[in-house]
């Protein structure tokens, strides 16, 4: 499995999200999803954590993290390579857009660059990797 460590941690959020996404990016897949049909909080933070770093996911509210990841997920399984794919919660005015790359192959692996913005209080934050999907389904970040 892919791995990385991304951006700085430092904040009130980051100590769970690092370890939850270094033990349990393989376990989180494409899709985990709650018994009200929606991405479980927790595992979402965790997942995006891992891709696009602590620092970001710490200025999120939980609806931010399930549409953010969402729209990560569907992104790199299903974006055109350069065609932004957004999200928005309104409740928080919070928003982002993720940027693909194209489609390659590494070791056996699908893997995409992608670039993250997240924009809070109209300021951006941009998260920049390499992602690559397991077996199981998980994207993780490269090195």
């Amino acid at each position: 499995a892919c791995s990385g460590n991304r951006v700085d941690r430092t904040g009130p959020k980051e100590g769970a999200g690092t370890v939850l996404s270094a033990v349990g990016g393989a376990l989180i897949g494409s899709q985990i999803v709650g018994s009200d049909g929606r991405i479980a909080t927790s595992l979402a933070e965790s997942a995006l954590a891992g891709l696009i770093g602590d620092k970001i996911v710490s200025t999120l509210e939980a609806e931010d993290i399930r549409r953010a990841y969402a729209a990560q997920v569907d992104a790199l399984n299903r974006g055109a390579s350069g065609a932004p794919v957004g999200w928005r919660n309104p409740a928080t005015g919070r928003r982002g857009t993720i940027v693909p790359g194209p489609v390659y192959d590494s070791q056996g692996a699908r893997c995409r660059a992608f670039t993250h913005t997240v924009y809070t209080d109209n300021r951006p934050q941009i998260a920049r990797g390499t992602a690559c999907r397991g077996d199981d389904g998980a994207w993780n970040l490269l090195n």
